[in-house]
């Protein structure tokens, strides 16, 4: 049995809960995934994995064995990329767990330092606040980008290093689809609260943060469409619909939207909201190449005139105050 290989089959069954999708993640069939944790087990002197007909997650000794494969196979990538890199030229996996309203900028980031450094291979994962928390703690990512303000990333320790902060849209279906997607002027939340609105499941981090600017307002506005991705959310608005839906959005996912037509986006103000946004790293384990590349990056001036253009600002809009006007932006 090779443990490393058995550990990353059961690293890859946890995250993905399903024995044919684990086993097509780590390109092997699903009898050789299932064949290989059976060993894992036998060679371990536990059961690790509940199976009925299908997966049904791990057992108590499964949830410890996941716990130090993963910090296994990070000590382990970590000496893949000591002995494959050349000073200055680091080479191996970076594993980034994003928040979904981030994305666009988390895909920025990654196009920015494979381009930097073409011997790495970022990998982004699209996770909720908790999970990426977790997955810091526990290895099985290397780097967030995250909400930096949660009390769960000053309670787990972990890292921050600030990038921006998150601004809040709605957008609006206006005019034609051939029209260029305006800005308009600033919409009270109230207001808001009376559109056909998607928003994010409330799962999600993001709605908790618009829910609560709703009930600051005593306003609680009934979902017209709830989903938990931000893709979904942008593609609900659509221009020249009857009764049209409006979506409320953070605005690195509207300015990635700028080239749609028939649009309207207007900064949501009174109350205001900017919620801060940073990358995320645990004190735990050994910092590997790839993520030492991918700090120094983050503190670089070309990416952070990236950060500036692409978060939400959307251009001459200024910082909303909280009786619903705005200033001439200054960053």
């Amino acid at each position: 049995m090779n443990l490393l290989e058995s550990l990353r089959y059961l690293a890859a069954l946890a995250e993905h809960r399903h024995f044919g999708r684990a086993a097509q993640a780590c390109h092997i069939t699903q009898p050789a995934l299932s064949n290989a944790i059976r060993a894992l087990e036998d060679g371990l002197g536990a059961t690790i994995v509940r199976r009925g007909r299908q997966y049904e997650g791990l057992t108590p000794e499964g949830e410890l064995a996941l716990a130090h494969a993963h910090r296994l196979l990070h000590e382990a990538e970590s000496l893949r990329q000591a002995l494959a890199s050349r000073v200055g030229a680091p080479t191996g996996r970076l594993v980034l767990g994003v928040v979904p309203s981030a994305e666009p900028v988390a895909a920025r980031f990654a196009g920015l330092l494979q381009a930097l450094h073409p011997g790495l291979q970022p990998v982004l994962r699209a996770l909720s606040s908790p999970e990426i928390e977790a997955g810091l703690d526990g290895l099985s990512i290397d780097l967030g980008l995250g909400y930096t303000d949660r009390p769960e990333v000053r309670q787990r320790q972990l890292a921050v290093l600030p990038q921006y902060e998150e601004r809040c849209y709605v957008l609006q279906a206006d005019g034609p689809a051939d029209a260029p997607l305006r800005v308009g002027p600033p919409m009270p939340w109230r207001e808001a609260a009376s559109l056909r609105l998607a928003l994010l499941t409330p799962d999600m981090h993001f709605r908790a943060l618009v829910d609560e600017a709703f009930a600051a307002v005593g306003a609680a506005p009934r979902a017209a469409l709830e989903t938990n991705s931000v893709l979904a959310l942008l593609m609900a608005v659509q221009p020249g619909a009857d009764a049209a839906l409006a979506a409320v959005l953070p605005g690195a996912v509207v300015g990635a939207a700028l080239g749609r037509g028939g649009l309207l986006a207007r900064p949501l103000g009174t109350p205001l909201l900017r919620t801060p946004i940073g990358f995320l790293t645990s004190a735990a384990g050994r910092p590997t190449l790839a993520l030492q590349a991918a700090l120094a990056v983050a503190l670089r001036p070309d990416w952070q005139a990236l950060v500036v253009a692409h978060s939400g600002a959307l251009g001459a809009l200024g910082p909303i105050d909280t009786l619903g006007t705005h200033t001439p932006f200054s960053g």
